[in-house]
Parts: structure tokens; C-alpha cells; sequence
């Protein structure tokens, strides 16, 4: 453990869906998933006389409630502390498990996942500041933590605020790069969670999850357009499962569509093929339109339509990324296509290009 006045410092990457949403909530059903150089940083001070957590982007942040006949349920879903405070927890309660002793710190967090005026990108920021949380604190209580441990400590962590997901972003920011995830059975964990310690859990295979690092074709880029409009996919992926119980046939079917066209996207990646790829982000876009019609969930946004339009345009397939209704789209095009008359159609329709590059961790 870190003395007084010594600090350590952990990085995450924010991260995008790129196919496979919704359908990776079910227990092995595959996503891709890309990390970006936009990160949340964590700082670990140890005190003397008392601890704080203090952060420059969560000064304002908001509260989300309802009601529930009288009273006032919060949904703390959105709220980047609970995310903090769970990561907390749960590492203290691993370094108990080890013998360390607890200690008094400052956890300092600043994060590039947001605009300047607070607004959010859409890059998981609950995700990242909960593995740099977890990646801070490993450093700090000296764990040694393995980045399989690390992940599945953070997923525990985020799915006891969040409830629901696929734990994929969590992927993203402790492994980097473009990724190929199927999610764990997450009743399986709940089960293990009152039969094992934490320990022994950190150190099982669960049950159906997959994670595995994808190498993109030389001639693909990445463009990613923002709607400046913020969405909240634990409310979005509520929705979803209300209409999974109400209309089974169609969502079954969405699911077996999603998985082939996954595979086959999987595969495409691994044969380098642009066009095979493109052709699978398309089918996966159609497979959500299919959702969007039969939940009511407005998935593609007007705005993120006209940008998907725009860059089919000039040669790039698009859709959405992540739960929609919002954030951002993404384009896979030619390396070699003229994307400046794009991006300037972009600007003219309040599409922010976001000019991110794939982070790899080394």
C-alpha cells in the first residue's frame, strides 16, 4: 500500500459499439466493440486525516427520479459516484480478502468522455470510470490484479448500480482496441455471488463470456458523428426488455438475426474484408430497425438517420452505435475515400465529426 502523500494514477478508455447492441445483453450473444483515446482518469493521494473523492466534470451533476405512488424513487443509473463508490467497495472488500489494510485517500477524477459544456458523447463513461476506479485502487492496494480480474471486478461493479447491460463496455476499457465480446450468464453470477468469495470468483471462467481482440482491415476507417443529444441506454434497454416479455416470437427472431450477422461480421474482420464488413453493418442496422418497429423504441434518431444518409452517400456504411436514441453513429469507409465533403455535410446538418482514434492497449 501507497504511504502518505504517494499517488498513483490509472487511465480507461471511453468506447463504441459498432455492431451487435441490444442482443449482447443475452448471455453469449456477440458484439464488436472499439476502445478510444478519449479516457477517464483516476488519482489515488493517500491521507492522513480524511478521504474524498472530488471530480472537475461532476460538480453539477443531475438527479433522475419518478414516482412511485407517493414517493420519489431515484434512478441512480446515470450517476457517475455510485459507479465510484461501487468500484470502491468492491476492491476494498478484494484487498480485505488478500490482508491489506484499508487507508484514507483522496480519488481524484477527471474525465475527456464529456463535451466541454458537460454534455455526453455516448463513450460509456460509467463503464471507464469504474475500471480506472478498480485500475487505480489495484495500484494503490498493490493487488496485482490480472486485467481478466480487473474486468470482472469492474463488471460486478457496474452491473450492482446499473442492473441490466452487457458488461461490453467494461471490456473496452481494461483491453483496448477493437474487440469481439459475448457477454457471462449473469444469473450464473448472482448465484456464485452468495457461494464464493470474491477471490475464488476473480479467478473462475464464467460461464459463456468471450473476449477476444480483433485486427480491423488496413484499408477501413472509423468516422464517428455526434448528435449533441444524450441518451441514457439503462433507460432505453428497460424499454427493450418490457417489449423482449411482450412480444417473444419477434424478439427471438431479432436475436437469432443479430447472432448470424454478428458471426459473419466476426468473420469478416478476420478475413480483412472492408466490403464483407460494411455488408454486415448494414444487415445489423436492419436487424435494429426490426427491434426499433415491434419495441416502440425510437433506436435511430432523425438526426443520426440523416447522418447514416450522408455517409451511404459517398461510399460508407453507417448506423448507430451503442443503445441509440441519441449520441453518436459510426461509419466504416475506404481509407482512400474524400471524407471532407462528408464531414462538411455533416456540419451543415448539426453533425459533429469527432476526430477519435482507436486506442490500443499495449
Amino acid at each position: 500500500m501507497k504511504g502518505s502523500g504517494e499517488l498513483v494514477t490509472a487511465q480507461a478508455p471511453g468506447k463504441l459499439y459498432i455492431a451487435g447492441e441490444y442482443a449482447v445483453v443475452e448471455t453469449g450473444f456477440p458484439a464488436i466493440i472499439v476502445a478510444l483515446n478519449q479516457f477517464v482518469t483516476v488519482t489515488v493521494e493517500a491521507k492522513q486525516q480524511y478521504g474524498s473523492i472530488v471530480s472537475n466534470q461532476y460538480q453539477e451533476n443531475s438527479l433522475v427520479w419518478k414516482r412511485e405512488g407517493d414517493q420519489m424513487v431515484f434512478d441512480n443509473r446515470d450517476n457517475p459516484f455510485h459507479y465510484i463508490l461501487s468500484a470502491i467497495h468492491l476492491t476494498e472488500d478484494y484487498a480485505r480478502e488478500l490482508g491489506k489494510p484499508l487507508a484514507l485517500y483522496q480519488l481524484s477524477v477527471d474525465s475527456d468522455l464529456d463535451a466541454v459544456d458537460g454534455r455526453k458523447f455516448g463513450l460509456g463513461s460509467s463503464a471507464a470510470v469504474t475500471v480506472a476506479t478498480v485500475k487505480a485502487l489495484n495500484l494503490f492496494y498493490e493487488l496485482n490484479m490480472s486485467a481478466d480480474q480487473i474486468y470482472k471486478l469492474a463488471a460486478i461493479a457496474h452491473l450492482d448500480v446499473q442492473g441490466n447491460g452487457s458488461l461490453g463496455d467494461i471490456a473496452a476499457s481494461v483491453y483496448g482496441g477493437w474487440i469481439a465480446y459475448r457477454s457471462f450468464d449473469k444469473e450464473w453470477l448472482a448465484a456464485q455471488r452468495h457461494e464464493a468469495t470474491l477471490s475464488e470468483l476473480l479467478n473462475m471462467d464464467w460461464p459463456e463470456l468471450s473476449i477476444k481482440l480483433l485486427t480491423p482491415p488496413d484499408n477501413m476507417r472509423l468516422l464517428i458523428g455526434w448528435t449533441g443529444s444524450p441518451a441514457s441506454t439503462s433507460q432505453l434497454v428497460d424499454k427493450i426488455t418490457i417489449a423482449k416479455a411482450q412480444k417473444k416470437a419477434a424478439y427471438q427472431q431479432f436475436l437469432a438475426d443479430s447472432k448470424a450477422v454478428l458471426e459473419d461480421l466476426i468473420a469478416s474482420f478476420n478475413r480483412q474484408d472492408l466490403a464483407g464488413i460494411q455488408a454486415g453493418i448494414r444487415a445489423n442496422r436492419h436487424a435494429l430497425d426490426r427491434l426499433a418497429d415491434f419495441s416502440g423504441v425510437a433506436i435511430e434518431t432523425p438526426v443520426l438517420k440523416k447522418m447514416r444518409q450522408l455517409a451511404e452517400n459517398f461510399g460508407g456504411c453507417a448506423k448507430t452505435s451503442g443503445a441509440g436514441g441519441g449520441d453518436c453513429g459510426i461509419v466504416l469507409i475506404d481509407q482512400d475515400a474524400e471524407i471532407t465533403p462528408l464531414l462538411d455535410q455533416w456540419r451543415a446538418n448539426q453533425i459533429e465529426p469527432l476526430n477519435f482514434e482507436v486506442h490500443e492497449i499495449k
